[in-house]
Parts: C-alpha cells; structure tokens; sequence
C-alpha cells in the first residue's frame, strides 16, 4: 500500500533545502586578470547567505594543475570580498606562456555547494624594456608633440604618459621599426610634470622612461580672462534649450547646465578617441575656417556674470570663430565623421577623426549636412554656422583634441611646426606634395 504524500512536506521541501544550504555561492572577480606576472593582484566578491568556507585558486599550465593560493577562514558574512594575488613569487612554478586560472568558491551551507570562475591567461615573468628617443621635446601648454620608441618584450599597452594622462603608442607607418606616440601637454597640467615612455604588460610590470623635454618659460601661452554678461535673456535661451523640463531656481539650473552637462560632454567627446583610425587620414597642414575672426581663443577662462554677481566660472577650451550668420563650416582637414548630432552646450556638433587619436570639433551650428561614417575633405562644408547651445551669437566653436584630451588648435594650423614636429619623427603619407 502507498503512503499518501503530504501536500505541505512538498511546498515546505524547497524551503527546508535553502535552509540546509544547498545553494550555491555567487561569484563575482572585481579584478578580472587577463596577464599573471610576479604578483598579480585579484579581487573577488562572493555573495551567499550561508557565508563562504573556503576559497581557492588554482593555474594550470601545460597538463600540470598548481594550487596558487587558498583560503580556509569561514566568513559567515553574506557578503565577502577577498583580496590576494597570484604569479610566479607564491607559485615558482610557472613560465612565460599560456595557462588556465580557476577560482572555486564553498558556501557555508551545510551541503557545502561550490561555485566556479575560470579563465584563459597568459604567464609573463619578466617585464618589458622600453626606449625612447634622444630628441629634445618643445612644450608648450594646451599643445602637442610626438615621440618614438622601441620595446622588447611582451607587453599589451604602451605610449607616452603625461601626469595621470596617457596617449596610446602605435606601430611606425609604412611596416618600420619601433611605435610613435602623439601626446599632448595638458592646459591645466603643472610645469614640473615630466612626460614618460612607458609599457605594460597588464601584469604590473610597468616600466618607464622619461623623455627628454625642454619647457621654455617665456614663450608659455598666457590665458586671458573674460567676464561673460547673461542677459535674462540669454538665460532663458539656454534654460528652454537645454532644461525644458526644468523648474526651480533659473541660476542653479544655469550653473548645473554649465557645469554638470559641460562635464558630461566633455566626457562624450573625449570618449570618441575610441573610434579613431590606426593611419593618417590628411597629408595636408590644417585650415583655419576661412574669413574668420576670434572672438574667443583656447583655455580663455571665463567668469559669468548676471545681474552683477559671479555665478560660475569655467574654461573655454577651443577658438570662438565668427564669419556671418548661418556660413558654411569648413572641415579642417581631410578625415571621418565620428559624430554629427546635438551635444548639450555644445548644440549641433560636428567631430571629424583625423587618425591616430587627433580630432576636431565643430559647435553651436544650425544645421549639420553630414552623418556619421561619413569621409570629408580639407575645405569641405559640412553644415552652416549658427547659435545652438550655450552660445550668445552666430559662430563656429572650433576645437581639437588628441586621445581625449582637449588641445590648442593654433599648432596644427602651421605647416613648418607639423613638419619639425611630426613629419621629421614618422613618415605622413604625401605631407607636403
């Protein structure tokens, strides 16, 4: 005779087993290694109501399977994160090349159910060397210059860091020796920043050289300051614009505008650097727009005024360029369109990839005539003029910047500094024909 099953022993079951701890730990690696050198950092946050018994790291490398590091301290915590690191110091065992890193979590539970993480890796032991040129550099703040350098080694990131800010390396046109590096001096960047050569090798092994530089303190840019009169006005231009939607007090949302969004643009901006190509896209020096006046110039700093108060202060980083109403703007060289919609203060925005990290920015126009994807050349007109965003007046807000960083666009406009500065160090593919 069957014994008659209890409906509530059923519904109860999947209770009594979490109770009991059959679940599994969840297993989240903060510090996801993809290189392991001496002593490679990892950080792993587990997460299970029963707390963790155990946590281990194994590497296995060609068929032999080690056990690079262990924990057998009970955490009860819901919620534990571990630290500790692994490679070649606490694991002598292992040699430069490929090998496979597991990381295995036990819950606390009474059925002790384990969770799993694992990766491919690569083993580097030694760190890279890295050379750079003998040149004297010329810098210049707001603006740019370009170095060489050799690298023996493994390593997965390399170029020129300057401060906390680095500029990507990339191979010598034409299949030569050695990377060059397109690196840019920052505005705001202290005078005694040295500029470093540097690779990694995504294990810790970082290394770095510094570049030989001369920084000459009299022909420095000096900035100008300027007190920006906002009219009721323009005030509320900018509010219907850019805060529609917006209710409270007009000045703190005005000061949000011009803080907070101009971040956040700046922020877009500097990430297209991304989406840049891996050659020289122009072989010409770069055009000013023609038949314009400079009513504003890079790195201005600019104190708003409303009703007789300061209310903000900010940095103006690219030239103002006026013609008249609504002219044609001008592609300042030959490249491709990387972005060619609305950018908060910024209005309609044109930017134009000019390769290996150097762009240009268009501002404030009325109507954009080109789409993403698209090529342009030197000269070409890419839309018209006008007062979108946090403009006052029909203008061009003419900006350019190098691996997301911001620059002085006044250098790129010379064609005998581009020749001492780029063309003598890399080949640019028809410069100067």
């Amino acid at each position: 005779m069957r014994t008659p099953i209890n409906n509530a022993s059923i519904l109860l079951l999947p209770l009594l087993l979490t109770l009991s701890g059959c679940s599994k730990p969840s297993l989240d690696v903060l510090s996801s290694p993809t290189v392991i050198g001496p002593a490679t950092p990892i950080a792993v946050h587990i997460h299970d109501p029963h707390g963790v018994s155990k946590l281990t790291a194994t590497v296995t490398q060609n068929g032999a399977k080690y056990q690079a590091w262990e924990t057998n301290a009970t955490s009860k915590n819901i919620d534990t994160t571990f630290n500790f690191q692994v490679g070649v110091k606490t694991t002598p065992q292992l040699h430069d090349g490929p090998a496979h890193l597991v990381l295995e979590a036990t819950s606390g539970g009474l059925l002790h159910g384990t969770s799993r993480w694992e990766r491919d890796v690569n083993v580097v032991t030694q760190p890279p060397l890295v050379s750079a040129d003998s040149d004297q550099h010329y810098l210049y703040l707001g603006m740019a210059d370009l170095a060489t350098m050799n690298i023996t080694g493994n390593y997965t990131s390399a170029g020129v860091r300057v401060g906390d800010q680095a500029f990507r390396a990339w191979p010598m046109p034409g299949g030569k020796p050695g990377l060059f590096s397109l690196f840019a001096f920052a505005w705001n960047m202290p005078a005694s920043t040295t500029p470093l050569a540097y690779a990694s090798n995504g294990s810790g092994n970082d290394v770095t050289t510094p570049l030989t530089v001369v920084f000459p303190k009299r022909e420095q840019p000096v900035y100008t300051q300027h007190q920006i009169q906002i009219s009721d006005q323009f005030m509320q231009k900018v509010l219907s614009e850019l805060d529609p939607n917006g209710t409270g007090d007009p000045v703190a949302r005005f000061v949000k505008i011009n803080t907070e969004m101009r971040q956040a643009n700046n922020k877009t901006l500097s990430d297209l650097r991304l989406k840049t190509a891996d050659h020289f896209l122009w072989h010409e020096p770069f055009a000013r727009q023609s038949h314009a006046q400079a009513e504003a110039t890079f790195a201005d700093v600019r104190s708003y005024i409303y009703h007789g108060q300061k209310i903000d202060q900010q940095v103006h980083l690219g030239y103002d360029l006026a013609v008249t109403q609504h002219v044609g703007v001008e592609a300042s060289n030959d490249g491709r369109i990387v972005w060619a919609a609305p950018l908060g203060i910024y209005g309609n925005c044109i930017v134009v990839d000019h390769g290996y990290g150097l762009q240009t920015i268009y501002g404030h126009m009325s109507r954009i005539d080109v789409h993403v994807g698209d090529e342009v050349k030197r000269s070409q007109i890419m839309g018209l003029s006008g007062m979108t965003g946090m403009a006052g007046g029909d203008h061009i807000h003419f900006a350019m910047q190098l691996d997301g960083v911001q620059i002085d666009p006044k250098e790129w406009w010379d064609a005998h500094w581009i020749q001492d500065h780029v063309v003598r160090r890399v080949d640019v593919p028809g410069f100067g024909k």
